[in-house]
């Protein structure tokens, strides 16, 4: 039996569109590649910094949001980071111990663990940062006229999509 295809049938002059160009796995592959040398570079400078402190990429996440989130409570820090109370716990300690972060109680729940960079851990945060922001900036510059955008829309469809509106969220309690 023959197969019957269906075409839709083009207004008289209309450009028929093309169906986009299908990405091969092979680019798939690259740009796969192209992320692991990406993250590779992007956490290499502030990972030099780290070692100088004895701390590691975890505590570098957990100074980067609590800097730029005060406030946040210790389980909003692990719903964001997916580890464990254990593993953070480590980090957090040894980052309060060192005097970069300070915990306080919850005005409402004294129980709560409100979370805040001192002034130690806001430089400390913002020294790691700088060499990512100039890494981006530059990578920024490279791409067209909306290039932010494109960017951020590319890394937003990357984030599990269940996760997105909460990412988002967070994105948006910034200071």
């Amino acid at each position: 039996m023959a197969d019957v295809i269906f075409q839709k049938q083009s207004a008289p002059g209309a450009v028929p569109k093309s169906p986009p160009d299908p990405v091969s796995d092979r680019q798939l592959f690259d740009i796969i590649e192209l992320l692991f040398f990406a993250y590779r570079d992007f956490v290499s400078d502030p990972d030099a910094i780290l070692d100088e402190f004895g701390f590691g990429r975890a505590h570098h996440r957990v100074l980067h949001f609590v800097k730029n989130h005060p406030g946040m409570p210790v389980a909003d820090l692990l719903e964001i980071l997916k580890i464990t109370k254990q593993s953070l716990g480590r980090v957090l300690r040894q980052l309060v111990e060192t005097g970069y972060i300070e915990q306080r109680p919850g005005e409402v729940d004294r129980r709560q663990r409100l979370l805040y960079a001192t002034e130690a851990g806001i430089a400390l945060a913002d020294r790691l940062s700088a060499p990512q922001m100039a890494r981006i900036r530059l990578a920024l510059e490279t791409l067209g006229a909306d290039r932010r955008e494109v960017a951020v829309r590319f890394l937003q469809s990357m984030i599990n999509e269940r996760e997105r509106a909460h990412v988002r969220r967070i994105l948006q309690t910034r200071d």
